[in-house]
C-alpha cells in the first residue's frame, strides 16, 4: 500500500495528515508550530512526528510515494526555499531540503493557501471544477487561482495574493503588507470586527452590548436585522463582490469557493456577496460562475499538499 503525507505548517499549529493515493485521510493530528530560533526546529520536529505516527499506524516510511507541504510566506518553488515567513521568523529558509534530510521522503511545497485552493479542487466544493477561484476569510484574505487544473504562480509567486487588491486609493487603513487600503483591511475578519467597532460609536445597536464585537457577531447581528451590522456587511460585500467580480472577468473561473472562518456566516455573506458579484461581472460571466462555500476546512491545506505529492511523485 502507498501513501501520501500532507503538511500544512501555521503560525500555531502543524497540521499532519496521512491519505491514500484516492485522497483520503487515514490518520491526521497535529503539533505547536515552535518558532523559537526563527523557527529553526521546526523541520526536525515534523519529522520525529512523522515517524512516531507511522510506528503507531504500522506504516513504513518507505511506502510514502512523497509529501507535500503548505507554508506561510514568500516562497521559490524551483529551489523548496521559504524566502520570507513573518509569523514563523523564516528568512531564505531551506524547508524542502532540510524535510528531505531528515524524513528521506521527496517533498513538493506550496503556498498554503494555493494547497487549499487545490485541496476544494480535488476532494471538497471544487471537485471536479478545472478553472476555479478559491478565496479564504480568515484573519487575513488570501487565495488561489487554479486554471486547467493547476494552481497559477506568476513569475515570482505572488499570483493569487488576492487579499492584497488595493480597495481605497487614498485613505485606507494600513494592511499588514505596509500599504494602505487592501482588501484585507476590509474583508477580513479582523477587517469585519475593526468596522462594526467604528461603525457602532454614537448609534443605537446590538453591537453595543458586545464589549470585543467579531465578524461573527456582525453577521449574527446581521441577520437580526440590525441596521449598523447591516451598514458593515453591505460594506463588506460590496468591496468584496468588486474585487471578485474583476478577478473573474479576467480569468473566468468555473467554481468560486468561499472559505475561511468568515464563510461560516453562510446565506448572510453568500446572498449579499453573490449581489455584487452579479453587479460587477459580465453578463456571461456571471452566468458561467458557480459560488460555493468551502467544504474541508481544516483538511484543505493537507488534502492539497497530498494531491501536490501525488502529482510530483507517483508517475516518477
Amino acid at each position: 500500500m502507498k501513501w501520501l503525507l500532507g503538511i500544512d505548517i501555521g503560525g500555531t499549529t502543524v497540521k499532519m495528515a496521512i491519505l491514500d493515493l484516492q485522497g483520503i485521510i487515514v490518520e491526521k493530528w497535529e503539533i505547536e508550530t515552535v518558532i523559537l530560533n526563527d523557527g529553526e526546529q521546526i523541520p526536525g520536529d515534523i519529522a520525529t512526528s512523522f515517524f512516531e505516527k507511522c510506528k503507531e499506524s504500522n506504516k513504513r516510511p518507505e511506502d510514502f510515494v512523497g509529501a507535500g507541504i503548505g507554508a506561510p510566506g514568500f516562497i521559490d518553488f524551483n529551489t523548496g526555499v521559504v524566502e520570507r515567513a513573518v509569523n514563523i521568523g523564516w528568512n531564505n529558509f531551506e524547508l524542502i531540503g532540510e524535510f528531505e534530510r531528515l524524513t528521506g521522503l521527496p517533498a513538493v511545497i506550496e503556498n498554503d493557501a494555493n494547497a487549499a485552493a487545490i485541496g476544494e479542487m480535488w476532494k471538497g466544493a471544487g471537485s471536479g471544477a478545472t478553472e476555479l477561484l478559491a478565496v479564504t476569510l480568515g484573519t487575513g484574505v488570501g487565495g488561489g487561482l487554479i486554471t486547467n487544473g493547476q494552481i497559477v504562480h506568476g513569475t515570482v509567486g505572488m499570483a493569487g495574493e488576492i487579499g492584497h487588491i488595493t480597495m481605497l486609493a487614498e485613505g485606507g487603513v494600513l494592511c499588514g503588507c505596509g500599504r494602505r487600503g487592501c482588501l484585507e483591511t476590509i474583508a477580513s475578519a479582523t477587517g469585519v470586527a475593526r468596522l462594526g467597532l467604528e461603525k457602532r460609536k454614537g448609534q443605537q445597536t446590538v453591537l453595543n452590548d458586545i464589549q470585543a464585537v467579531t465578524a461573527k457577531d456582525v453577521f449574527d447581528a446581521y441577520t437580526k436585522g440590525d441596521r449598523i451590522a447591516t451598514e458593515v456587511v453591505e460594506e463588506v460585500t460590496f468591496h468584496l463582490g468588486l474585487a471578485i467580480s474583476n478577478l473573474a472577468n479576467s480569468i473566468n473561473p468555473e467554481m468560486i469557493v468561499i472559505g475561511g472562518g468568515v464563510s461560516k456566516a453562510g446565506d448572510a455573506l453568500m446572498v449579499p456577496l453573490k449581489k455584487q458579484f452579479e453587479r460587477f461581472a459580465l453578463p456571461r460571466v456571471f452566468e458561467s460562475t458557480t459560488f460555493k462555500i468551502a467544504e474541508l476546512e481544516n483538511d484543505a491545506g493537507v488534502i492539497g499538499c497530498a494531491w501536490l505529492a501525488k502529482q510530483m511523485f507517483l508517475k516518477k
